[in-house]
């Protein structure tokens, strides 16, 4: 469960790094992003969040590639954010999970 806010090739690798199943882990990150990109543009509505830059970069963040097609399908501005947020976080998280992991074990 640890690398699945990164997008599904990163979390995969993350997941055969640290020991874990990486089909398994591609599963629940696809269904992550999946139901981010269904429900994050109601999300944000709720919100009330008018600000295409940060609508972007919530939804790149959470729903990964799924994410990122959506806000791109609804604004340029939001998508281009959106893509960042996705790499950003896909660095983020090849970098943070295996030293979370082992700092974990070590207890």
């Amino acid at each position: 469960m640890l690398p699945r806010s990164a997008t599904a090739p990163i979390a995969m690798g993350i997941s055969d790094l640290i020991g874990g199943i990486p089909s398994l882990t591609a599963i629940i990150t696809i269904l992550t992003g999946i139901m981010g990109a269904s429900f994050g543009i109601f999300a944000l509505d709720f919100l009330k969040l008018k600000d295409m830059s940060a609508r972007g970069f919530g939804l790149g963040l959470a729903s990964h590639g799924l994410g990122t097609a959506r806000a791109m399908s609804r604004n340029e501005t939001a998508g281009v954010f959106a893509a960042l947020a996705l790499g950003l976080n896909g660095i983020a998280t090849s970098i943070l999970v295996p030293l979370l992991f082992k700092l974990l074990n070590l207890f």
